[in-house]
């Protein structure tokens, strides 16, 4: 086959897409040189996204050169194509995936550990994304959104020179150009928690329609397993006729069950602007088949109602802030109260397992003597809470289930000794996943006691947060057939059937997050 011509932007980024795909071309015996072009998105450095008009400002010049046959070959970042292709193009292959995440780069004088993502209060963060804004913003509401444009390399200068406390980076972009960070506070945001644009940290190898001879060689080079996730993704940016500037996160991802069966979960973001309160869903599949319209048919169909929730109302409340931001009444009343219990001697043990904040809270703040333990939790809210006290997990258990956790955890603990701080009475459901139950040892720092709570308004959403406060609820209350149900972990759900409740909605994680997507789910 001839040379070809690869177009690129002229970006230290695009640049090294650009040569990576130009090595894969060469072991598939391709010849090819590298062209750069200029983009609408290159040339325009003083406009945040959001406000450059269209789509498609980092791809169009090059889509046009080879449409006029100037190139025969364009690679992209598949998350700044129009989701629809021009006529006469089409998107021949797609590589691997890089890490989809987002990467939160922080000048260490703006560290704080006892914040989430390790920033300080009222920081200032750099970003031009309308998806990163809403997203941070919904999470921390103190933080100051300045602009920040540039390339890669330009961006972290700017952090440099203390313009930003913080910037916002896609992962991919760092890992792929090899930039020395150690300066910095590096902090990865979990793609499950702060969605990444549709099809972040993949390539796209754009060609001609008519060249089937290129086509069938750039096969080598698709990852099929790639396009189908990323083709949900973007299907949900074509159905919500969005682009760039669009505050939407989608993030789908494959795996299998216990009997090896495949499913997706897509995890989505979206906000109406960028200082909006977005939506969050998580949603399965056994197939991709769907999966989109009904992705976007939920986010459209969600209606506003009115909440109550088993705890106190809080500062920076994520849960309220969200839900209120999308129209939703949120009462917060907790009906049990937690007392502390004074720790007597601290057993000594090579393990400390958490399964609640409040086992964290009134375990370190009596400040028990304890030697060089490992720290296993239940869900990322008492890991945070862990960082609160200088403190961090070297075993968190992510399911609701809490079996599945406690089997998890013991695996990794071995032969190891375990103590549990917990509550008085606790159902110790983590200590029966061990078959020795010696290696085990119990202590209580807290008790629950039911509150005089009065009476309650009304509400269509009931979300409980532990079996405590579903017992303490229906002493004096019940629930009707009409009420939507919502229970934090396998525990609070079983005993709310226990009490009749025969439809109840699990959240998907054990944090404000996980309790959200369950409200937006019902």
């Amino acid at each position: 086959m001839k040379k070809i011509i690869i177009g690129s932007r002229g970006s230290d980024l695009a640049l090294w897409q650009a040569n990576f795909v130009q090595a894969e071309l060469k072991k598939i015996s391709i010849e090819s040189e590298i062209k750069i072009i200029k983009t609408q998105g290159d040339k325009i450095q003083d406009l945040s996204f959001d406000k450059l008009e269209g789509k498609g400002f980092f791809t169009k010049e090059i889509e046009d050169a080879l449409l006029s046959k100037e190139i025969d070959l364009a690679v992209h970042s598949h998350k700044d194509l129009p989701t629809t292709s021009p006529q006469g193009l089409i998107i021949a292959a797609v590589s691997e995936r890089e890490d989809p995440s987002e990467l939160l780069l922080i000048r260490k004088e703006a560290v704080d550990t006892h914040q989430k993502f390790n920033l300080k209060k009222n920081a200032v963060l750099g970003s031009s994304s309308a998806r990163r804004k809403a997203q941070m913003l919904a999470f921390r509401k103190d933080v100051v959104i300045k602009e920040l444009r540039g390339n890669v390399p330009t961006r972290i200068q700017k952090l440099r020179d203390k313009n930003y406390d913080a910037i916002l980076l896609a992962a991919a972009g760092v890992e792929r150009l090899q930039l020395d960070l150690s300066e910095f506070e590096t902090v990865k945001l979990k793609p499950n928690e702060f969605i990444p644009a549709p099809a972040q940290g993949v390539l796209a190898l754009q060609i001609r329609e008519q060249d089937d001879a290129l086509h069938a060689l750039l096969q080598n080079l698709n990852s099929s397993r790639v396009q189908q996730q990323i083709a949900v993704e973007r299907k949900v940016l074509n159905l919500l006729d969005g682009g760039c500037q669009l505050p939407l996160g989608v993030y789908c991802e494959q795996d299998t069950d216990e009997d090896d069966v495949p499913f997706f979960t897509v995890y989505t973001s979206h906000a109406s602007a960028w200082n909006a309160s977005p939506k969050s869903l998580l949603t399965r599949a056994k197939t991709t088949d769907g999966l989109a319209l009904k992705i976007v048919d939920k986010l459209k169909s969600i209606v506003p109602a009115s909440v109550f929730i088993t705890r106190d109302a809080r500062n920076n409340d994520y849960f309220e802030q969200v839900l209120t931001g999308n129209g939703y009444t949120v009462f917060s009343k907790a009906l049990i109260e937690i007392n502390s219990l004074p720790l007597a001697n601290v057993p000594s043990c090579d393990w400390i397992f958490f399964s609640s904040k409040n086992a964290v809270k009134h375990f370190f703040q009596q400040a028990p003597q304890i030697a060089n333990c490992k720290i296993g939790c239940v869900g990322k809210s008492t890991a945070d809470e862990l960082r609160k006290f200088g403190k961090r997990a070297d075993f968190i258990g992510y399911s609701t289930d809490t079996k599945l956790t406690g089997k998890q955890f013991a695996s990794t603990v071995g032969t190891k000794t375990v103590l549990f701080p917990q509550a008085k009475q606790s159902m110790r459901s983590i200590q029966k996943a061990f078959a020795n139950p010696a290696q085990t040892k119990d202590i209580a720092v807290y008790e629950t006691l039911k509150k005089n709570e009065g009476s309650l308004p009304d509400f269509s959403i009931a979300v409980f947060t532990s079996p405590s406060n579903v017992e303490a609820f229906f002493e004096k209350h019940q629930l009707t057939t009409q009420h939507k149900v919502i229970a934090m972990g396998e525990s609070t759900a079983a005993t709310l059937k226990r009490f009749g409740v025969k439809k109840v909605q699990l959240t998907t994680s054990f944090d404000d997050l996980g309790l959200v997507r369950a409200v937006f789910e019902v």
